[in-house]
């Protein structure tokens, strides 16, 4: 049984739990983290859903992430979330964006660096089936594909330029 932390919508804890799998309540939030992993070569990670996954299934992901546990903050799940999700370990984690959401979740976006092996990178069985690097601009050419998940995919060209600049 997975556990969250609620907190309300300026992020003050509220001394209570959330489920995994059960409805946030109106008024409630869980934080949730994804990560844009960047070789220190400067290409970038993609990661194949499995064919199993609710949403999207099969689409390539340019994040690792997922939710916030109890007890955690979103730096240590960023870092535990690439781990889990793709093996690597990395460095340089910096905030690109936070988005809110009504139905419950805040995103706290951030974008890190790897300097381990791209042959390293391990895959989550029930999450992902495959892998590969990019550049940047093969990036930027998959945030306009129909393999891009299309509710991520301007927030992701955003990103890009963020770490550009």
């Amino acid at each position: 049984m997975e556990l969250w932390d609620a907190y309300d919508e300026d992020e003050n804890l509220m001394g209570r739990d959330l489920l995994r799998d059960e409805p946030v309540p109106k008024g409630l939030y869980h934080l949730v983290v994804t990560i844009l992993v960047r070789h220190v070569d400067g290409e970038y990670l993609l990661m194949q859903r499995d064919f199993s996954k609710k949403s999207y299934p099969g689409y390539l992901e340019a994040t690792a992430g997922g939710s916030v546990l109890k007890g955690e903050t979103p730096i240590e799940a960023a870092t535990r979330e690439v781990n889990e999700e793709t093996g690597l370990s990395i460095f340089g984690l910096q905030l690109l964006d936070k988005v809110k959401y009504d139905y419950g979740d805040i995103y706290y976006c951030y974008w890190a660096k790897t300097a381990d092996d791209k042959n390293s990178v391990t895959l989550q069985q029930g999450e992902t089936i495959d892998f590969k690097w990019v550049n940047e601009n093969q990036l930027l050419e998959f945030t306009d594909s129909e393999n891009c998940i299309p509710i991520v995919r301007e927030r992701l060209k955003r990103y890009i330029f963020q770490i550009k600049g």
